[in-house]
């Protein structure tokens, strides 16, 4: 998995580049076929924003948060894509096959 982190209008320290690094890092626990993620870290006027661009095997997830802090901001995009990571794992398991081979199992008993 490799991280790409850039800036717009914010200088990207390495305590900020840890950061998310770390973050991150959680996100092979639910789903280990990451393959990149770019994150664009953005300060307008008052608000951060944080986007993440993730491509893992078949697909592409694409999550952007808001916050006052940066580092919630952060917080909450790891939370999106999260829960989009698991809802794609869950998308391409596919649950109708056990119960067909149990069918058959079953019919051939």
């Amino acid at each position: 998995m490799q991280i790409n982190v850039t800036g717009h209008h914010v200088d990207i320290t390495d305590a900020l580049r840890d950061y998310v690094s770390e973050k991150f890092e959680r996100l092979e626990r639910h789903f280990d076929q990451v393959i990149d993620i770019h994150v664009v870290l953005t300060v307008e006027k008052n608000h951060n924003k944080a986007e993440a661009n993730l491509q893992v095997s078949g697909s592409h997830i694409h999550a952007d948060a808001t916050h006052e802090d940066m580092y919630a901001a952060i917080d909450s995009l790891i939370d999106k894509t999260d829960r989009q990571l698991i809802k794609h794992k869950e998308k391409m398991k596919d649950h109708h096959r056990a119960e067909g081979a149990q069918r058959n199992r079953q019919q051939t008993a």
